[in-house]
C-alpha cells in the first residue's frame, strides 16, 4: 500500500472518530425510524438457523460463531456484529431481529436476509445447472415475507406509505452466492458474465417492489472483491504472478466482481431516473473492502489468513471449515480481517461499516 493511501485510511478514521465524539449516532441525523434488510450471509442475523428443524444445526448455530460479542451463536456468520448491526446502532435503532423469530419486536424494522440465499430463484438456477445447497429462500421469497409483514402492520397502501416514509431499505448484498455456487460448480468466468444481466435485473425488480411498498430511501450494495477472500485464494492459488493484484488478490475474480458492480450501478442510475421520488443509492462494498485492506495493513492486521480455520497459506480448508471438530480459532480475532475464510470478523465489518456509514450519510444528504 502506498503512503498516500495509508494516510487517507488514517485520516478518515480520525475524522470518523471525531464525528462519533460529536454525535454518537451519525446516521440518527438521517431520521431513520426503521430498517428493512434483504440479503444473504453478509447480513443474516438469524433466519437460516431457524429454517432447519430442531436438532439439525448449521455451523452458524453454534460456537465459535458469535463468541466475541454475543458469547453464543445468533446465526450471524461472524464472531460478532455484522455491518447491518453497526448501521442500526449508528441510526440509534435496536439490532434488527430476524423475520423467522416470531416472538421478536419488529417495531423498528425486520431482517429478511438468509445466509446462502441467491438473487435468482432456486428454479432459475437449476435451469442453468446450478444448485443452491444451502437454502431456497432467494430474493423473491424474502420479498414475499416482506409483503406479508407489511400486510400485517398496515391498514392499506396509504398507511404503509406513511409508515415507511422514514425507513431505510437495504436491498442486498444479494447475488454474490449465485456466482459463488456457479464458480464452485465448474462454471467459467464467461458463463458467470452471462448471468450478470439476469441477476442485476432481478435485484432491480426487487428495488421496484420495495419502492412499491412505500420505500423512499434504498441502498443497493454491490459485491465484495471476491478474489481477496481466503476461500477463493485457496481454491485458485496460482504461481503466475500476473494473476494477483497489488493486494495479492486474484485479479480475474476481482475484475469480475467489478464488472457485476458496474452493471448494477448503471441499472441503479437508470431506475433513479425512472423513479425520481425515491432515493436509490449504490452501496460500494467493493471500495469499502479495499479501504479495509488499506487500514488493516497500515495497522498490522492479518489480511490473508482466516482466524477460524485450518491448513495452508490462508488457514482455510473447504472440507474442514470453521465450526468443524478440530478447527481452532485464533487468539486475537480483532487483528484479523477474515473470520472463517468466507465472512469477515466483527472488526473487519466494523471498519467497513465506518466507510459505508459515511457514504450513506452524504449520499442521502443528511445534515446536522
Amino acid at each position: 500500500m502506498s503512503h498516500q493511501r495509508a494516510l487517507v485510511a488514517f485520516l478518515f478514521l480520525v475524522c470518523y472518530a471525531s464525528l462519533s465524539i460529536v454525535n454518537a449516532h451519525p446516521l440518527k441525523v438521517c431520521k431513520f425510524d426503521r430498517i428493512y434488510q434483504l440479503g444473504d450471509s453478509i447480513s443474516d442475523t438469524g433466519n437460516l438457523i431457524r429454517e432447519y428443524p430442531i436438532g439439525v444445526n448449521t455451523a452458524f448455530a453454534r460456537l465459535p460463531y458469535g463468541e466475541t460479542f454475543f458469547k453464543n451463536a445468533t446465526g450471524r456468520c461472524s464472531n460478532g456484529f455484522l455491518m447491518i448491526d453497526y448501521i442500526a446502532m449508528n441510526a440509534g435503532l435496536p439490532l434488527l431481529p430476524p423475520y423467522r423469530n416470531t416472538t421478536a419486536d419488529f417495531k423498528h424494522g425486520v431482517n429478511f436476509a438468509v445466509a446462502g440465499s441467491t438473487a435468482l430463484s432456486s428454479q432459475v438456477l437449476a435451469s442453468k445447472k446450478i444448485l443452491n445447497p444451502v437454502t431456497n429462500s432467494s430474493l423473491d421469497v424474502q420479498l414475499g415475507w416482506m409483503s406479508s409483514h407489511f400486510d400485517s402492520i398496515c391498514l392499506d397502501h396509504r398507511d404503509c406509505v406513511e409508515k415507511l416514509h422514514d425507513a431505510l431499505f437495504m436491498v442486498g448484498e444479494i447475488g454474490g452466492n449465485d456466482y459463488n455456487y456457479a464458480i464452485f460448480q465448474g462454471k467459467s468466468i464467461e458463463e458467470l458474465k452471462s448471468m450478470v444481466p439476469d441477476i442485476v435485473n432481478t435485484i432491480m425488480e426487487g428495488v421496484k417492489k420495495v419502492i412499491g411498498f412505500g420505500a423512499t430511501r434504498v441502498v443497493v450494495p454491490g459485491n465484495f472483491p471476491i478474489g481477496c477472500l481466503p476461500i477463493y485464494q485457496t481454491a485458485f492459488q496460482s504461481n503466475v504472478s500476473i494473476a494477483y493484484d497489488e493486494n495479492q488478490c486474484l485479479k480475474q475474480l476481482n475484475d469480475f466482481a467489478a464488472y457485476h458492480n458496474q452493471q448494477l450501478q448503471q441499472a441503479i442510475h437508470k431506475l433513479q431516473r425512472e423513479i425520481p421520488n425515491a432515493m436509490i443509492i449504490y452501496g460500494d462494498y467493493y471500495n469499502a473492502y479495499q479501504f479495509l485492506l488499506d487500514f488493516a495493513r497500515f495497522y498490522g492486521f492479518d489480511t490473508e489468513r482466516a482466524c477460524c480455520g485450518i491448513g495452508g497459506k490462508y488457514n482455510f480448508d473447504l472440507t474442514r471449515m470453521c465450526g468443524a471438530d478440530g478447527v481452532e480459532v485464533c487468539s486475537d480475532p480483532h487483528r484479523y480481517i477474515s473470520w472463517d475464510g468466507v465472512h469477515l470478523t466483527q472488526e473487519g465489518y466494523k471498519i467497513m461499516s465506518a466507510w459505508l456509514i459515511n457514504e450513506i450519510f452524504h449520499k442521502f444528504h443528511c445534515h446536522f
